[in-house]
């Protein structure tokens, strides 16, 4: 008896439906999309944020100009207050940026923020301020390039405080955690880094973002009070 082979017969290929098309055009198109928003988001974050802030920091610059003339001691800005310029000649004749209370992340968008509980421009203490390196105006960008000797200039209403730098911008980095930083007269725990001996108890300490993207870690630039002129 002859069996008789099995063969199967070969199915016609079906036809591609033009529904999976569209779904694949249209997911490639969504993926595209999102990568463009990706890169404007980029783009607004490390660009367009600054281009806002840098003419924000001018406005309330100008308007502490106008409220000095006026008798008045600050404004307010960003939810809080702004009562003095920051000037630092290595950035620039043009370097001029508002100093607002607190260090909120609208304050930071504003310009330089003046941590709270820490001594006030030209007071006995420790002066802590904190500003962007990257987005917002980028207040701090240049901050590793500061140097000893370098001057930090606060104008307020009545006064000018000119601060020279002990150290370097990019000499230490801390954790945002140590606290420390900010004590009136800072001394790390290992007890190598102390304001050097005859400076006197009128501080000042610049920090920002150790890194240009996100990090824990902060440049921290230590100084103390050289001079005070009377601007009345």
């Amino acid at each position: 008896m002859t069996r008789t082979r099995y063969t199967p017969r070969h199915r016609a290929a079906r036809p591609v439906r033009a529904g999976g098309r569209r779904v694949v055009v249209w997911s490639g198109a969504s993926l595209a999309l999102a990568g463009v928003g990706v890169l404007a988001w980029a783009g607004w974050q490390y660009v367009g944020s600054s281009w806002v802030s840098e003419r924000r920091h001018t406005a309330i610059v100008d308007d502490l100009a106008t409220a000095w003339q006026g008798g008045e001691d600050r404004v307010g800005a960003a939810g809080s207050a702004a009562s003095a310029v920051v000037r630092i000649p290595r950035f620039g004749e043009d370097y001029a940026v508002p100093l607002l209370a607190g260090s909120s992340e609208e304050v930071l968008a504003a310009g330089i923020g003046h941590l709270e509980g820490t001594a006030g421009p030209g007071q006995r203490g420790n002066f802590v301020v904190a500003a962007h390196r990257v987005t917002h105006g980028e207040p701090f960008a240049e901050l590793p390039a500061l140097e000893p000797g370098d001057e930090v200039v606060v104008e307020t209403a009545h006064h000018r405080f000119t601060y020279v730098l002990d150290t370097g911008g990019d000499e230490l980095t801390v954790r945002f955690s140590d606290g420390w930083v900010t004590d009136p007269r800072p001394v790390s725990p290992d007890g190598r880094v102390e304001p050097p001996a005859g400076v006197g108890e009128r501080l000042i300490t610049l920090t920002t973002c150790a890194e240009l993207f996100h990090t824990d870690d902060r440049l921290v630039a230590f100084g103390h009070l050289r001079s005070v002129e009377s601007t009345v």
